[in-house]
């Protein structure tokens, strides 16, 4: 199933192709263009180098200087997380969501979008990025192991159990380096490098938001917002 939707906005027209990867946010998309959610929004946060977000229905008609980001359609999306094949490559088309903190499956904004600008990378900073990501897959992973022995942690600590809790601590550290060893190193593919050192886009975010279309037409409509001083853009 191919996909395409236009984005009217008063600098411009933008067209995206959804991916068949991540069909949720595919659908949810299409039906939310269909409906004319997205008619009248906002271009809400624009940072230069970065990205442009929209799908916010309180950005319609909102008066200079409100706060928005926060309203959506009621629901999220399961995360869908196509990865490497989809990937923040400047055009990448992205869900938005809640933080880690209080959404740890980091499921997506049931409307709220942003289309990826970023910047080119050098070959040695993609290597150091490979780094960082590493230690925070371990982190991600003794997050979770944490989470699922929470009861028995807690339990510990009420009896004052240092020496269990320590062995404890011991044991979910080995199954996560286990669990690490056995999901391999995050690195970046040939395709990835390639776009992050000549094209550009944000490497940092894969893997953290659902990256579920790409911008076929008009990624110089998208320049133009992302050098806005202003989030003024209306999608029409």
């Amino acid at each position: 199933m191919m996909a395409k939707v236009r984005i009217n906005t008063s600098e411009g027209s933008i067209t995206v192709r959804l991916y068949d990867e991540t069909p949720k946010h595919r659908d949810n998309f299409l039906k939310l263009a269909r409906e004319g959610f997205f008619n009248g929004t906002l271009f809400h946060r624009v940072i230069k180098d970065f990205m442009i977000q929209g799908g916010d229905p309180d950005s319609k008609g909102a008066p200079a200087g409100k706060m928005l980001g926060t309203g959506g359609p009621g629901y999220t999306i399961p995360a869908e997380f196509a990865y490497p094949q989809c990937f923040h490559k400047r055009g990448a088309l992205s869900a938005a969501r809640l933080g880690d903190e209080v959404n740890p499956e980091k499921e997506s904004s049931g409307s709220q979008f942003y289309i990826v600008w970023g910047k080119t990378y050098k070959p040695q900073e993609l290597r150091q990025m490979e780094r960082q990501m590493a230690m925070q897959q371990e982190q991600n992973v003794f997050n979770q192991l944490a989470r699922q022995n929470h009861e028995r942690i807690m339990e510990l600590r009420r009896n004052r159990d240092r020496e269990a809790l320590m062995a404890l601590q011991d044991q979910l550290i080995a199954q996560t380096k286990q669990q690490c060893k056995d999901m391999g190193l995050p690195t970046f593919t040939q395709e990835q490098t390639n776009a992050y050192t000549t094209v550009g886009g944000t490497p940092f975010l894969d893997g953290q938001y659902t990256v579920f279309g790409e911008v076929e037409e008009g990624l110089d409509v998208v320049e133009k917002i992302q050098n806005l001083k202003s989030a003024t853009t209306r999608l029409i």
